[in-house]
């Protein structure tokens, strides 16, 4: 079992940003500070390191005073719950001083400073993130964490009813790291309290439930972690109403066969795929969505969507109404519910993909030569001709559209 981290093979441990920041806080508080967290754990598990937090026995004020006295810039972006953002080499460094509960609710926690590594372990929520290393990569593990990791196993520290009960988003957690870092099943007493105590999702702001569910399904493959939050009634409590687990499965095939990155908007929309645009619009108000997000989910269930088999002038319509996004979106959909296999797919994404929106090539300045007047008819005929150049796969010229004016055309 490794204790160490070397830096020749860990590139961001002596990454020149990094180190100012850890040199800064160690100048100030020397043995004071470690690295913790997703960094340590991707590390200790071989896989990329992005975000690099770090652990200190110096309050936020000590914090930023360190920082801004090596010539760091410090945010107070949590300030009063212990942490400062360090900014160096243009990146951001969440700096937390080492805590333990006082108070917990479910939602929220009132915290004291400690100077304990251990007990700032205790109060974290699984043991392969509750690894530490030093300045020089050597490994702190005060409760199992390195071979939970080295294992794949998500195991919550202490009493997992307990590390629940401190703050419900454990529980969508629990199957957000099964899905990144799990092998197997996810771990059994960590899935039996979960499901006993599934109902206080309920409590959690929608904001929260919702960041939680997209990194959940933004996993390359979250199929075991989401099988068993179905199969124990979890994701009824984020996601009302019938699942369709099987959809799901079919667009994460789709998904490889195509070579396509995770889609957690897609595989949304997926688990819903036996519902309609009135329960996608329910979900994005009752999740508050981001505009973009509710624009694309409400798209993807358009009354009568584009469809496998369509003909290539029928998509060409679709996507002139409605977008390259919302029809592969709508194809991925009627793919999953049709349990086609991914070969299905090739024919429609091959037109989406090879789509450019022509311009429609009739103007209202073209009408008003020929004598119309400006108002509703005028506004009336360009629709009308605008259906036609769709109707001909946009083959109708400028000049052939104006010459069915004259012939009694749609105008």
């Amino acid at each position: 079992m490794t204790d160490r981290l070397s830096p020749a093979d860990h590139a961001w441990l002596s990454d020149p940003a990094t180190r100012a920041v850890m040199d800064a806080l160690l100048a100030a508080a020397p043995d004071g500070a470690r690295f913790v967290g997703g960094c340590v754990r991707n590390a200790v598990m071989g896989t990329p390191v992005s975000d690099v937090d770090i652990a200190t026995v110096l309050e936020p004020a000590g914090t930023m005073r360190a920082l801004e006295r090596a010539g760091l810039k410090a945010v107070p972006t949590g300030f009063d719950h212990g942490t400062v953002t360090a900014v160096s080499g243009g990146r951001g460094f969440e700096v937390t001083t080492l805590r333990r509960d006082v108070e917990t609710d479910g939602r929220r926690a009132v915290v004291a400073y400690t100077r304990d590594w251990a007990e700032d372990a205790a109060r974290r929520d699984f043991r392969l993130n509750a690894i530490y290393a030093d300045a020089e990569g050597a490994l702190f593990d005060p409760v199992g964490g390195i071979a939970d990791a080295l294992a794949g196993q998500i195991v919550f520290i202490g009493d997992a009813k307990a590390r629940i009960a401190e703050d419900y988003l454990r529980i969508l957690r629990f199957y957000r790291f099964h899905a990144w870092y799990g092998e197997g099943e996810p771990g059994q007493e960590g899935h039996r309290a979960c499901v006993g105590m599934r109902e206080g999702l309920r409590t959690l702001s929608a904001e929260r439930v919702w960041k939680e569910l997209k990194k959940l399904l933004a996993a390359p493959d979250p199929t075991g972690a989401v099988r068993a939050m179905h199969e124990g009634n979890v994701l009824n409590e984020v996601l009302p109403g019938s699942i369709d687990f099987d959809a799901l499965l079919s667009i994460l095939l789709a998904e490889r066969e195509e070579s396509r990155p995770a889609d957690p908007l897609l595989r949304v929309a997926a688990l819903m795929a036996g519902g309609d645009a009135m329960r996608v619009e329910a979900l994005c108000d009752a999740m508050k969505v981001s505009n973009a997000e509710r624009t694309r989910l409400i798209a993807a269930f358009a009354p009568d969507p584009a469809r496998l088999g369509m003909t290539r002038s029928q998509l060409h319509a679709r996507l002139y109404e409605h977008g390259a996004q919302a029809v592969e979106d709508q194809l991925f959909l009627s793919f999953a519910r049709g349990k086609a296999r991914p070969a299905a797919l090739r024919p429609g994404l091959s037109v989406v993909r090879g789509w450019q929106r022509p311009e429609f090539p009739v103007r209202a300045a073209d009408l008003l030569a020929l004598g119309m007047e400006r108002g509703p008819a005028l506004g009336e005929a360009l629709k009308a001709l605008e259906a036609d150049w769709i109707a001909s796969d946009f083959t109708l010229a400028r000049e052939e559209l104006l010459a069915s004016l004259g012939k009694g055309g749609s105008a």
